[in-house]
This record gives C-alpha cells, sequence and structure tokens, in this order.
C-alpha cells in the first residue's frame, strides 16, 4: 500500500500544477530612463513672421530630438571559407666506414655483427594534412520605428529603437541605434538599415523555442570545467 502512494504522489501533485500566466510586456529600460525637455513655448511678439512658420512648407522627416523615424532592415550577409593545408617531409640518413688508416678491419673484430660499411642508417618522415571549411549566412528584414535621441553638430542624428512581440509565450525583441543623415531619409520619413552608420541590430528571443535551442545548465558547466 505504501508503495503505491510513493508511486500515486508525483500524479498527485501534477494534478495540482498550474500554467504560469504570461508576463506582461515592460518597456524597455533605455526608453524608461530617457526624458526629454518640454516643448518651447514661444511668446507672441507681435511680428507676422515667426521662424517655425515654415514647418507649413516643409517635408515631415525627422530632424530634431524626439521625433519618429521608420527604419527598414534589410540585413544579408554570407561568408564562405575553406582552407587546405598538407604538408610531406621525408629525410634519410647512412653513414660508413670503408677506409680509416686501415683500422676498419681492427673495428670488425671489436664485436661481432658490426659491418663497417653499414655502420648508421636513419630515416624520418612527417605527414600533415589539414582541411577546414565555414559556411554562414544571415537574413533579417524587418521594420522597426525608432526616436531620435541626439542631434549632432553636423546635422547628424542618432536614433534608437526597441520592439517587443510575444505569440504563444514566445517573445521577441529587436533593438536598433546608430547614425544617420538626415539627406538619406526618404520624403515619408523612412530610411533603409544599409544607410545607418554604426548600426547595432540586435534580434533576440526568449520563450520555450529559444530554452529549447541551447543545451541545458548542466551541460555548460560541465563544457567549462572539462579539461579534455
Amino acid at each position: 500500500m505504501n508503495k503505491l502512494m510513493i508511486l500515486c504522489f508525483p500524479l498527485l501533485l501534477a494534478a495540482c500544477a498550474t500554467t504560469k500566466p504570461p508576463e506582461p510586456l515592460r518597456q524597455s529600460p533605455a526608453v524608461q530612463s530617457r526624458q526629454y525637455p518640454p516643448a518651447e513655448q514661444r511668446k507672441p511678439t507681435g511680428s507676422i513672421w515667426a521662424d517655425r512658420g515654415s514647418d507649413l512648407f516643409t517635408d515631415l522627416k525627422a530632424r530634431r530630438v524626439g521625433d519618429i523615424l521608420t527604419v527598414a532592415i534589410f540585413e544579408k550577409a554570407s561568408a564562405s571559407k575553406e582552407a587546405t593545408t598538407a604538408t610531406d617531409r621525408t629525410s634519410t640518413a647512412s653513414a660508413d666506414i670503408t677506409k680509416f688508416f686501415r683500422f676498419e678491419k681492427d673495428l670488425a673484430n671489436l664485436a661481432s655483427g658490426i659491418d663497417p660499411s653499414n655502420l648508421i642508417s636513419a630515416s624520418y618522415k612527417n605527414d600533415f594534412e589539414g582541411n577546414g571549411k565555414t559556411t554562414r549566412k544571415e537574413d533579417l528584414i524587418a521594420t522597426l520605428t525608432t526616436q531620435v535621441i541626439e542631434v549632432l553638430p553636423n546635422g547628424n542624428l542618432r536614433i534608437e529603437g526597441n520592439k517587443a512581440v510575444t505569440v504563444n509565450e514566445e517573445t521577441q525583441y529587436i533593438q536598433l541605434t546608430g547614425l544617420v543623415r538626415q539627406s538619406d531619409i526618404t520624403p515619408g520619413n523612412i530610411i533603409d538599415s544599409k544607410y545607418i552608420l554604426d548600426a547595432r541590430i540586435a534580434y533576440t528571443g526568449k520563450g520555450v523555442v529559444s530554452d529549447k535551442q541551447r543545451p541545458g545548465w548542466m551541460t555548460r558547466v560541465l563544457d567549462n570545467v572539462w579539461p579534455f
């Protein structure tokens, strides 16, 4: 009876288990800590001309801190490298004494089996062959809306953006930072990722699928301490 209870105890625990609800999406810490000064309120001066009135005739491209800019991410990279090395080295050495002040006969009499014509014979051979090949291919296509966080003295814009998408408790994160020129921004306020200087694009995931794509913690520990 006790054995039966022990066998049924794990089943009772499994029946009481509940599925953990998905965690709510949290805003990126970088976005939370960033604060922008309030818009300057200009006092009326009575003049019929205001320097900001020209915005009526300009496009809506991002140009100030806090403006929104859409980035079309299209990154495609492939690399292939192959190396082959083969070496072969052979050495042969031999030595004999056929004449040595007529003492060659006495040398043969010192010990049986000594042949003055074949005293030393050695050979050495070393063969090495190595092959290596690596191939890597990456494709990333996405659209990310970023924000201007700094305007450099030359007019270039530093942008930053984050996105988190959760589907079936699997969350995908996209982060991007870099520098862009205002002239590379299209009239629709879109810029291609290939025009971004010092671009840092990170595409990561968190969830069951991401956990299955890496070995367990014990395997990683053994890989770090295993000496062979």
